[in-house]
Parts: C-alpha cells; structure tokens; sequence
C-alpha cells in the first residue's frame, strides 16, 4: 500500500480542486464566480478524504484547506454561463437569453425598427417660362405669345401619367415685398385658369405666388432681374 507523504498531499489535493472546479456537472464549461460555493464543498470533500488517507488529524486540516482553495480556485474562474461570448467577470447581464447579440459588457444591443421601404417619389418635371413672354410689364394678363407658349405644352400637360400641375409665380426684388407676392400670385393664377379653360383637369392645377423670396440670379443685376421674373411649372406623374 502506498503512503501520502505530507509533500505528496498538497499536489494531490491541489490537482483534485483544479480538475473539480474547471467544470460544470456536465463537463462542459467553466465554473464562475457564482458557482464558487460548490467549488468550496467540493474542496472540503475531497482535502478532507486525502487528508483521512494520512491520518485523522490531517482530515479536519484538508477540508478546510479544501474548502478554502476551492473557493478561491472557482471565484477566479471566468466562466461565461449564459454563453453570449462574454465571461461572467465582465458580464452586466449574465442572464442574456440564447443568440441574443451583445456589446462589450453582455447587455443586449440596441433594437433599432426596420427602416420603413419609402415608395419611389414620382417623376417631376419644371418649366420655365419668362414673364416678358407672357406677361406686359407690371400686368397679370397673359400676352397673345404666352397662350401660344402654353398651347404647345398642351399635350404634355393633358397627359394622363400627369398627376398633378402646379404653377408657381416669381418676381425680382424691385419693389415692395407686399406688391411682389399679390404680382406673383396674380400671375401664377392667370396662367392656371388658362390651363382650365384649354381643357386640364380642375384637380390636378394648382398655383402659388412666392414674390421675391426664391430668386435664381443676382437681383443686383438687371440680367439676374430678368431671370428671377418668371413662372414655374412643376408637373408630377
């Protein structure tokens, strides 16, 4: 029969803690700081048996040494138990249900909604008209030039992908702001109620007047002036 040395015990004890402790009941992953309680019995059982082996007074001994390594042998282990690939030392939400992705510290990631599929807006198409082709100076009455302008638009605009028409007038800075919108609203409205009387849809026209507030050119320039004098039609399909 061979006798444990009191040189030989404490490697054996040891080996048994370590093997003890490194797993779970099914063998299959480490123990963690919240397990360290099983690791201390299982250190006390078997650091008191190898120590009856010796002698009875080293059995008392061995299992508090073995309850003490134990403990401290499992409380250093970094387990991961819920399994998110984070290990339990610097798990903030060690309870994290299966495949549920994680940051850095085990908590879920954030849930953002799916970003909604916007439907394609609809094709729009502008043109410009000048208001010396359509309008007399200072006047809101259409010219003979702007109806036959707006006569040879008339298939595009009665097309039926055309969803909708919308005339917007437009001025230069010269003057008060006030005359300016009542001139570009004037002027955007004769050119409406000219598409109305040519046959276009009453639903589909609608007009506006933004004065003085979106010009194209330079005010300061009497070129820029003329560009910024001008109708917009925006037609959508």
């Amino acid at each position: 029969m061979i006798v444990l040395t009191r040189t030989v015990l404490p490697v054996l004890l040891l080996g048994s803690l370590l093997t003890g402790c490194a797993t779970h009941s099914d063998g299959t992953a480490p123990l963690n700081q919240r397990t360290w309680p099983i690791c201390s019995l299982i250190g006390g059982l078997v650091g008191g048996g190898l120590g009856a082996i010796e002698n009875g007074g080293w059995a008392a001994g061995g299992a508090a040494l073995g309850i003490l390594s134990g403990g401290l042998i499992c409380y250093a282990q970094d387990g991961d138990e819920d399994g998110d690939g984070v290990f339990d030392r610097r798990d903030r939400c060690p309870d994290t249900p299966a495949n549920t992705p994680v940051e850095h510290h085990g908590c879920p990631m954030p849930q953002y909604p799916a970003a909604s599929v916007k439907p394609e807006s609809a094709q729009s198409e502008v043109i410009t008209l000048s208001d010396d082709v359509l309008f007399a100076f200072n006047q809101s009455d259409l010219t003979p030039t702007a109806k036959s302008r707006l006569d040879a638009l008339m298939s595009k605009f009665e097309d039926a992908d055309v969803v909708s028409i919308k005339v917007v007038g437009h001025t230069d800075s010269v003057g008060s702001d006030v005359y300016n919108q009542a001139l570009s609203e004037r002027r955007a409205s004769s050119v409406a109620e000219y598409l109305l009387s040519q046959g276009v849809a009453p639903n589909k026209v609608t007009s506006e007047g933004k004065g003085e507030s979106q010009p194209i050119a330079d005010n300061e320039t009497e070129e820029g002036r003329a560009k910024n004098r001008r109708v917009d039609l925006h037609i959508n399909r």
